[in-house]
This record gives C-alpha cells, sequence and structure tokens, in this order.
C-alpha cells in the first residue's frame, strides 16, 4: 500500500500560508477597470476606485505634505498594493508616503511596514474597512500617521503614535477647517 500525503511536501521548505494563496489569487484576478482588489480579513474585496473629483482632493493632501516629508520619503497616489503578512492584509491606499527603498522592487507587493503616511478617501463600500481594520493594522504596522478624510460625513480624522495596542493620538476636524498631522510630518 502506497500512502502520499495530500499536498506534497518537499522537506527543509515552509508551507505556503493561506495569505500567500490569496496573494497569488489576487495576482491573477482580473479586476474590471475602475476597481481596486486588497485582502481585508482573509477576504478578496473589490471595490471602486475613487471618484474623480477625489484626485482634486488627493493632490491637494499630497502638495501639502511633500515639503514636510522626512528625508529620503516620497508620496505617491499611484495604485500599490502595500504587503502586511503578519497581518495577513494587502492594501492599496489612496495616498501613501514611505522611505524611497520602499519602492525599489520589481514585485507588485510593496512592504507595509515601509510606510510613514497613509491617507483614505472613504466612498460608501470602503468606510466601514477603512475605519476598523485598517486603523487598527496600519497601528500595528508602524505606520506613522494615517489620516482617514470622511467623504461621508465631511470630516479629517487623524491617527498618530502607533503602537501594538493601537494609536494612541486620535482627533476629527470637520473639512475646511485647520488640521495638524503628527510627527514625523509636523
Amino acid at each position: 500500500m502506497t500512502l502520499m500525503a495530500e499536498r506534497p511536501v518537499i522537506s527543509d521548505t515552509k508551507p505556503r500560508s493561506d495569505f500567500d494563496e490569496l496573494l497569488d489569487l489576487l495576482d491573477e484576478l482580473r479586476v474590471p477597470d475602475g476597481y481596486k482588489a486588497e485582502i481585508i480579513k482573509g477576504s478578496i474585496v473589490v471595490s471602486p476606485w475613487s471618484k474623480g473629483y477625489y484626485t482634486r482632493v488627493m493632490k491637494l493632501v499630497c502638495n501639502q505634505l511633500e515639503q514636510y516629508l522626512p528625508e529620503g520619503h516620497i508620496i505617491e497616489r499611484a495604485p500599490h498594493l502595500f504587503v502586511f503578512p503578519g497581518l495577513e492584509r494587502a492594501y492599496g491606499p489612496d495616498i501613501h508616503a514611505a522611505h524611497e527603498q520602499t519602492y525599489e522592487t520589481n514585485s507588485s507587493h510593496l512592504d507595509g511596514e515601509g510606510l510613514s503616511f497613509v491617507a483614505e478617501l472613504t466612498s460608501h463600500s470602503t468606510r466601514v474597512a477603512d475605519l476598523t481594520d485598517k486603523v487598527d493594522v496600519y497601528a500595528k504596522a508602524g505606520v506613522a500617521v494615517y489620516l482617514v478624510l470622511d467623504m461621508q460625513k465631511e470630516q479629517a480624522i487623524v491617527y498618530g503614535s502607533p503602537s501594538p495596542r493601537g494609536y494612541e493620538v486620535r482627533f476629527t476636524k470637520p473639512f475646511g477647517e485647520k488640521i495638524d498631522i503628527p510627527d514625523p510630518f509636523g
């Protein structure tokens, strides 16, 4: 009698995780134009890209923060997938800043722990994840500042001072009021 494992295993290799398999599926997924795919809470979630008028808002945020970026950091609106393997998440933030070395890769999966700033503009389909799951993941990954522009409530929420327990600083301002961005952006 011959016994065979359900999946062949080669010695001295690490078995693939469900997260790795989700990343492979995400890479193979044909997402319709105008949509992006992320991994949120163990599932691939497809949501529409930002509305056209969000472009002006994203450009304003980038322009205002660019002069305050830490040395060697760049801020982008380009669609990139940032991966958080230990937390089994992969997000495509609307705006992201990281040290330039974070972007120096041939991979389409960028290191989420390289991020120093993330901003999300909420939509009806992404709002819950932007205000819950992403807050927790970005804090645990050490993202210094997470800015949520809540387009439905017309308010900005800033999270800062990340720790393994979450963000230690959180404040909210209505759109149109001046908002301070914590260090390292000051």
